[in-house]
């Protein structure tokens, strides 16, 4: 997918010789600059077996770990929903993969053009949009649902880093959360989760946290493989608005 965004940005600021006379004074200014940014992403789309029998579905983004990423969707298909569809598995929403760019993080601005790109050309029901991913993809869940926290109706981060997002964490204190780690994780300490759950919790959240005590940093293995995580996100939808 390539998308081109023009970006106009007009600041007013005018200097004059009046800057010079008196530094104390704030003075008019004026700027316009044209930006152009060139957003490019591969992704894997899965469509339920009966999409053409309903006007609109339920979407959910799923983001990928480190190991994933690339320019190879093949590697996209190695672990999470996108493996359980190429096995076979049926889901009753759009499933939409994105692969992260090889040393790349998740980027929440692309993820978001992304998403509206997938609006414009599927039937998605804009009122039940999903996001879960797993490592770096469990911390860029983290970073989008912040980014944009009103478009999310449910996400599910998998043993994500949270870095200093938790002093962040009362904006999404109203969205479902439901976070999964491995107690003996390795790569991504348990107290990165532990972390933001206790930030949300004290901003009032209800926020579910689902502990592997022997688990490691696979945690998506037994995460994914639960039909409860499925059921329990698509059983949340965003406040209809008035039309």
């Amino acid at each position: 997918m390539k998308i081109f965004i023009t970006l106009f940005i007009t600041i007013i600021c005018s200097i004059g010789a009046s800057a010079q006379e008196n530094t104390n004074r704030q003075i008019e200014g004026k700027m316009e600059k044209e930006v152009t940014r060139n957003f490019y992403i591969k992704y894997l789309l899965y469509l339920p077996v009966d999409y053409d029998q309903r006007e609109k579905w339920p979407l959910v983004l799923f983001l990928h770990g480190s190991g994933e990423r690339g320019n190879d969707l093949n590697i996209v298909k190695r672990n999470g929903p996108p493996m359980l569809v190429q096995e076979g598995r049926k889901f009753p929403f759009i499933l939409i993969s994105p692969q992260c760019p090889m040393d790349k993080l998740w980027d929440p601005l692309l993820l978001t053009v992304l998403l509206d790109e997938i609006e414009n050309k599927f039937k998605v029901d804009k009122n039940r949009i999903y996001i879960t991913g797993l490592s770096i993809g469990g911390e860029g869940t983290w970073e989008l649902a912040m980014a944009t926290p009103k478009r999310f109706a449910a996400i599910a981060p998998v043993c994500g880093r949270t870095g200093s997002l938790y002093l962040n964490a009362c904006i999404i204190k109203d969205l479902p959360i439901w976070v999964f780690h491995g107690a003996k994780d390795d790569i991504v300490s348990i107290s990165e989760s532990e972390r933001m759950i206790k930030a949300l919790k004290d901003c009032g959240s209800n926020v579910r946290f689902t502990v592997y005590p022997e688990g490691n940093h696979n945690a998506w293995t037994d995460t994914y493989n639960n039909d409860e995580l499925y059921t329990w996100l698509l059983e949340h939808h965003l406040v209809e608005t008035a039309k």
